[in-house]
């Protein structure tokens, strides 16, 4: 079995990773069932969070499909925080790694402690204790959290990552967040270029292996498949990506397609930082729609604004 991530050294995210052996089994979801899953659905889109990894969505669709374009195969996909820091001797598969907390869990598919969970319509929040990747340790000096609201055709999630006391750690490029989609979305469509927003052509990339970097200059992108239909993620705080498709097989299990949405800061002791962004399902040209509606005026503007769900009707037992 196969998983892939990616090392982030210095200031540059550069190596993907393979990793063979994975020792917990990993299958993609056919249905949501809700022992595993709680479910939002709006009647324009069906989001799964998936309870066993942090809360971290874990499957888009449109309203009652059962075709999920999130790739879940394992913990570490997904679509969820996860952050970078020092080089601290620990060992991914035998390999040196660094601070790394993680939403969705560990890379032997140990999950995260769900810490709360409430639901109320087309809202959630979800409080989650990451682990570390490499090591699999609870971090208990960090804490995660991500509001989640269905609006028409598009998902809002604000992220919010805290530190009580810990370390300093050095610079390093940031997952805005992590995005893993399913191998048939080949396309990666960005914009890169210094005229945003004057409806100038889409850069249509197939992204290799391991990771490129690129210009979001409209601060959006997104995965389509051969028909132009595909996920995408507008983060009004990112003006980079880094991306990298895996498996030559569209319908290979282990394949995957992966962006991120680059930040690039430090996490120093008692440390908070959040950013808010919106996802949605559609051709290119009707995310491009979408996400300029978001941008005029700027979605910036209130990113920072406390607009979170106050949802009560579940709550999960830590």
């Amino acid at each position: 079995m196969l998983h892939c991530r990616f090392l982030a050294v210095g200031v540059v995210l550069l190596a993907a990773n393979l990793l063979a052996g994975h020792p917990a089994k990993a299958t993609e979801p056919t249905d949501l069932n809700p022992t595993d899953w709680v479910v939002l659905d709006n009647g324009h889109l069906r989001v799964g969070l998936k309870r066993a990894s942090g809360g971290a969505i874990g499957w888009i669709s449109a309203s009652g499909s059962t075709r999920n374009l999130v790739n879940s195969y394992d913990r570490g996909r997904l679509i969820q925080q996860s952050y970078y820091g020092r080089a601290d001797g620990s060992l991914w598969n035998g390999q040196p790694w660094r601070w790394n907390p993680v939403q969705g869990g560990d890379w032997q598919g140990r999950s995260t402690r769900l810490l709360d969970l409430q639901v109320e319509s087309n809202k959630a929040y979800v409080k989650t204790l990451p682990k570390h990747w490499a090591s699999g340790e609870d971090l208990t000096e960090a804490l995660m959290q991500q509001w989640l609201a269905l609006e028409g055709d598009c998902i809002r999630v604000r992220y919010r990552f805290e530190v009580s006391g810990g370390r300093d750690h050095p610079v390093q490029h940031q997952e805005l967040p992590a995005v893993f989609v399913q191998p048939e979305f080949q396309t990666l469509v960005v914009y890169r270029g210094d005229q945003p927003w004057t409806d100038q052509p889409l850069d249509r990339l197939r992204p290799g292996w391991p990771n490129e970097i690129h210009a979001m200059t409209e601060h959006w992108a997104a995965y389509v498949d051969q028909h132009d239909y595909g996920l995408g993620i507008y983060v009004p705080v990112a003006n980079r990506l880094t991306c990298y498709r895996y498996g030559s097989d569209p319908k290979g299990i282990d394949a995957c397609a992966y962006l991120a949405p680059l930040g690039e800061f430090a996490i120093k002791e008692n440390f908070q930082w959040q950013y808010e962004v919106v996802l949605s399902i559609g051709t290119s040209q009707q995310l491009r729609s979408r996400f300029y509606e978001l941008a005029h005026p700027s979605v910036q503007a209130t990113a920072g604004s406390e607009r979170d769900p106050k949802p009560t009707a579940e709550k999960a037992t830590p």
